[in-house]
C-alpha cells in the first residue's frame, strides 16, 4: 500500500521549547492509525503539522503526495477531514444549517449534508438548533462536517469524547466501513481500551519525540511486559496440589482469593508455562491468559514521562 501521510524528522518549536523533536512515521492508505501519548507529548502539535496549520522548525511532511505548505497541498487539503478535540459549534444554526455552512467553507457538496447527519446518526435532530444538542451529538455533529466531501483521509482528536458505550461502538463501526472504502484515518484518544483493538498501528510519543511505533502485538513483544495466567481449579479440587505442580517447573502461582490461582509470567516462557499446565488441565474448570493491555504498554513506554 502506498503512504498517504509522511513525516520525515519533523521538529518544532515554539519561543525555545521543542514540542516536537525529530518524529518520523508513515500512514499507509487505507489504515486505521492512533497517535498517543501523555498530556503535553506533542500529539495535538503534530495533528497540526500535517494539516499544514503550522509550520515545522525542521523535517519534511507529505500528505496524499503532497509536501505541506507547499503549491500543490491547498488541494491536497481538500480531501482532508478533520475532528478537532474541542468543536466549536454556533448555537443558534440547526444542524443541517451548520454542516450546509462546512460545506461551502470545503466548497463540498452541500447535498451531501443529510447524508452526512444520517451517516452519524443526527438525521432526526436535522432541523433542532444545537443549543439543544447533548455534548454527544455536538460530538457527532463534529464528526459529520469532517466527513463532508468524501475525504480520503480523516484526522480525529479525541473523537469519542462526550460519546455513551453504544455511540462509541457506532463510532468505530463507521470507521471500519470507512476503511473499507479505502479512507485513511489518524486519531488520538486518552480511552486506549476502546483503541486496542480497533487500530491497526500506533505511535507512542512521548516529551515530542516518538517513543514506540508498530502494532499493539509488537508493541507488546518489544517490551518486557509479563502476562498473567488465571486458573480455575474444578469443584473440590486441590489448589496446592496445583501450585506445587506448577513451582517444580520453576513457576510461583499465588492465589487470588477465591480458590484460584495466578500465575504471572515473563511472555518469553509463556510456551513453557502451557506445557506445565498441559498435563494439569484434567484438574482445572477455567483458564484464562491475560495479556498486556494497550495500557499497560503505554505506561510501560511513558512510564518516566512528566504527568
Amino acid at each position: 500500500m502506498s503512504n498517504v501521510v509522511e513525516l520525515d524528522a519533523v521538529t518544532k518549536d515554539f519561543a525555545g521549547v521543542r514540542a516536537v523533536d525529530g518524529v518520523s512515521f508513515a500512514v499507509a492508505r487505507g489504515e486505521i492509525f492512533g497517535l498517543i501519548g501523555p498530556n503535553g507529548a506533542g500529539k495535538t502539535t503534530l495533528f497540526k503539522l500535517m494539516l499544514g496549520l503550522i509550520e515545522p522548525s525542521a523535517g519534511a511532511i507529505r500528505v496524499a503526495g503532497e509536501r505541506v505548505g507547499g503549491a500543490g497541498f491547498r488541494n491536497a487539503r481538500r480531501r482532508v477531514g478533520y475532528l478537532p478535540e474541542n468543536v466549536v459549534l454556533w448555537d443558534n444554526l440547526t444542524g443541517l444549517e451548520t454542516l450546509r455552512f462546512f460545506a461551502a467553507l470545503k466548497r463540498a457538496d452541500a447535498r451531501g449534508c443529510a447524508a452526512a447527519l444520517e451517516r452519524v446518526g443526527l438525521a432526526d435532530a436535522a432541523q433542532r438548533r444545537v443549543r439543544g444538542y447533548s455534548k454527544g451529538m455536538r460530538q457527532r455533529l463534529g464528526f459529520a462536517q469532517a466527513l463532508l466531501g468524501e475525504p480520503a483521509l480523516l484526522f480525529l482528536d479525541e473523537p469519542t469524547s462526550g460519546l455513551d458505550p453504544p455511540s462509541r461502538r457506532d463510532f468505530y463501526d463507521a470507521l471500519r466501513s470507512l476503511r473499507e472504502r479505502g479512507v485513511t484515518m489518524v486519531l488520538t484518544s486518552h480511552v486506549l481500551a476502546e483503541m486496542q483493538e480497533r487500530v491497526d498501528r500506533l505511535a507512542i510519543v512521548r516529551e515530542g519525540a516518538l517513543a514506540a511505533l508498530g502494532s499493539v502485538a509488537a508493541l507488546r513483544q518489544g517490551i518486557a511486559l509479563t502476562l498473567r495466567v488465571q486458573l480455575t481449579p474444578r469443584e473440590g479440587g486441590d489448589g496446592d496440589a496445583l501450585a506445587m505442580a506448577l513451582a517444580r517447573d520453576g513457576f510461583a502461582p499465588t492465589r487470588d482469593g477465591n480458590a484460584g490461582l495466578q500465575v504471572v509470567c515473563p511472555r518469553d516462557r509463556k510456551m513453557a508455562l502451557l506445557a506445565a499446565l498441559a498435563p494439569l488441565l484434567g484438574r482445572l474448570r477455567d483458564l484464562e491468559i491475560r495479556e498486556p493491555s494497550l495500557e499497560d504498554v503505554f505506561v510501560g513506554y511513558t512510564a518516566d514521562a512528566p504527568r
